[in-house]
């Protein structure tokens, strides 16, 4: 066995990972770039290198500085996690020449299943069945046209390299072609370095069903069972669960068997997964994706239904140990169900956040794992993906381990930074979540439903109030009535009067008056209610009439966040917002909708364009947004160039209204 493992990844599964090297008594490594100097998983491993500037391709994704730090610090082998290195041939060669392990499957199983072309053709000669499509290497686009048109819209782009649903587009005409092209090769260069496409029949009334399979070096194969993975959102999964509520005994058996064909057919060792799309309609048809040649995100949900832990067998068989168990030794013991939270909007179609963590609830309890990389302090970014965190469930059956999925949402929050933790909420009580009646465009049909802005309860915004008030009151007894802060006036205290703003809402006007301890709210034009307010430690306990609710509360940058019942509120103190006027009114202001960096800018001052033009692309972490154009008019800004990054809600360009032109120019 190793003595000293390194960790070539980040966030949370480069801490998962090093929680399970400190169970097994070896030593590890971290790696990180200087965006992450002092994040969780350098303070958690026993030595920490760092490799290079917040870009990937200069610190993560930076061979020669991973195998620095390997040498450097006496590493015998490396787990490179998910994303980054994990699947990059060049890496596991680079390993090999240098002496060092890598945790993972022989190069010739990686170069064969890496690209998807060539993959497909693999485990087509090992009769597993394939999605009908064109997968010939190096298709220019006029080729990728042409094979768009033979296999029939709707069909689906994808990158040969890579995978996570990066670079993928839905196209529905050949109209759509050329943009979908351009977007989805600038996509996979970002991701993989590598805009080879092909192109596959899209499946729309699909389950995403796929296989963990486990090998070692003497010749054993066998799976673990299946996940299901059709909740996605941009191809990209939000909810995981295993076993799948599809299938039956006989179609589980068919599809773990050609898995194990598939990963046979390329001499794979390790974990990996074989991924299926399964018609809704037909369950016992399935088609082969691709095989992940790594470890999952959605790993938890098989160790919970079968007791394996996955790294530590990825371990075991990469120092040379056989399999522990055989094909019937693997039982599945109940149902888990994970939500990936990410920092992103919902409400704003997903865009990615980013912010500082300044404050932190996470569950705990009886069939409850978390899988973080969250602290207070932790800085959320735009250099990376914005998967945060992994809340699993597990329970005897489905509707068990979805409940209490759903309760252990309610207990978490991350104030500082907004996430999507409502939303997964809200999809795990859809009906035809509950019943298991899943498919991969689910969450697009649901739209609005599911991704509408909560309204602020007035509560709420009484309880911001409060809050503010305790923190402003001295500690200790009042000796002298006008040391307090609330505006005390001879005969009674005075109003003292705020203006609190939820992202997207209106400013509403909170007055409070009287001490923490027995205070009167008013709302708006409602009449004043009783209220009081009391600090428990982290905890405050606001009390609106009779009604008492514990809130975590953090002060910071001139937002109050709150959070209650998982739901987490951030108000700003409309004085100190920065103005946006404009930005909503319709009259051609275009702000940046997340920090991001400008990729392309597709228009030019002067330019004449029609509403929904695209204008411009922003990018942050591996993803893309086209901001368009939203009237029809005259660019008469362009505030940005190719390069350079903005911020949220930043200015970034003006077009002049076709009516108003006139009179712009006379101006």
């Amino acid at each position: 066995m190793f003595d000293t493992v390194l960790v070539a990844n980040r966030g949370e599964i480069a801490v998962r990972v090093l929680r399970t090297l400190r169970a097994m008594g070896i030593r590890s490594v971290a790696v990180h770039s200087d965006a992450d100097a002092g994040a969780l998983h350098t303070r958690l491993a026993d030595v920490a290198v760092p490799i290079g500037p917040a870009p990937a391709a200069q610190s993560y994704l930076s061979i020669e500085r991973v195998l620095e730090a390997a040498a450097a610090t006496g590493a015998q082998a490396i787990h490179p996690g998910y994303g980054f290195l994990s699947e990059n041939v060049e890496f596991a060669r680079a390993c090999e020449k240098a002496g060092v392990v890598f945790i993972g499957p022989p190069v010739a199983a990686i170069e064969a299943m890496a690209d998807k072309i060539r993959a497909k053709q693999t485990v087509m000669a090992a009769g597993v069945p394939v999605v009908p499509g064109r997968t010939e290497p190096g298709m220019d686009d006029g080729q990728v046209t042409d094979a768009a048109v033979a296999v029939g819209f709707p069909v689906l782009l994808k990158p040969s390299a890579g995978g996570g649903g990066k670079g993928m587009r839905v196209v529905r005409s050949k109209a759509e072609l050329p943009e979908a092209i351009a977007a989805a090769r600038r996509e996979a260069t970002s991701s993989f370095g590598d805009d080879t496409l092909l192109v596959e029949r899209y499946v729309g009334n699909s389950r995403h069903i796929e296989v963990q399979v486990l090998g070692d070096a003497h010749g054993n194969v066998i799976h673990l069972g299946e996940r299901e993975c059709s909740l996605q959102r941009r191809h990209q999964k939000v909810i995981e669960e295993a076993p799948s509520p599809l299938l039956d005994t006989a179609s589980r058996a068919s599809m773990g068997r050609a898995a194990v064909e598939a990963a046979k057919a390329v001499g794979y060792t390790g974990a990996g997964t074989v991924e299926f799309i399964v018609d809704a309609d037909r369950p016992r048809d399935f088609f082969f994706l691709e095989m992940n040649t790594r470890l999952q995100v959605e790993h938890p949900v098989t160790e919970c239904i079968t007791g394996l832990d996955l790294v530590e067998q990825q371990i075991r068989v990469a120092a040379g140990e056989r399999l522990p168990v055989d094909q019937s030794d693997i039982s599945l013991d109940g149902h888990a169900i994970e939500a990936r939270l990410y920092a992103e909007d919902p409400a704003r179609g997903f865009l990615p956040q980013a912010g500082t963590v300044l404050g932190l609830v996470e569950p705990s309890g009886e069939g409850i794992r978390v899988d973080s990389s969250l602290a207070v302090g932790s800085v959320v970014g735009t250099d990376y993906d914005p998967m945060l965190a992994k809340i699993v469930a597990w329970a005897p059956t489905r509707e068990a381990a979805r409940a209490r999925l759903v309760g252990a949402l309610r207990r978490t929050a991350v104030l500082g930074v907004t996430t999507n933790a409502t939303f997964l909420r809200t999809l795990l009580e859809d009906a035809d979540v509950v019943a298991g009646t899943l498919d991969t465009g689910l969450i697009e049909r649901r739209g609005e439903s599911l991704t509408a802005a909560r309204p602020v309860p007035p509560e709420v915004h009484a309880a911001a109030a409060l809050a503010l008030l305790v923190e402003s009151e001295p500690a200790g007894p009042v000796v002298d009535r006008w040391e307090v802060p609330d505006g005390w006036r001879l005969g009674e205290p005075a109003w003292t009067v705020r203006r609190l703003q939820a992202p997207g809402g209106e400013p509403v006007t909170v007055r409070v008056r009287g001490r923490a301890s027995a205070a009167e709210v008013r709302i708006g034009d409602d009449d004043p209610v009783p209220a009081r307010a009391a600090r428990h430690g982290d905890r405050l306990s606001v009390t609106i009439g009779d009604v008492t609710t514990a809130y975590d509360v953090v002060h910071a940058g001139g937002t109050v966040w709150l959070a209650a019942d998982g739901h987490v509120t951030a108000l700003r103190e409309q004085e100190r917002l920065a103005s946006s006027a404009g930005a909503a009114s319709g009259d051609g202001v275009v702000t940046a909708p997340m920090p991001g960096t400008v990729t392309v800018v597709q228009a030019a001052v002067g330019d004449e364009v029609a509403a929904g033009t695209p204008l411009l692309v922003v990018e942050a972490m591996k993803m893309e947004h086209v901001l368009t154009a939203p009237v029809a008019g005259t660019v008469a800004e362009l505030g940005v160039t190719a390069g350079q990054t903005v911020a949220l809600d930043e200015r970034v360009a003006l077009v002049t209204p076709a009516a108003s032109a006139p009179e712009q120019q006379e101006n």
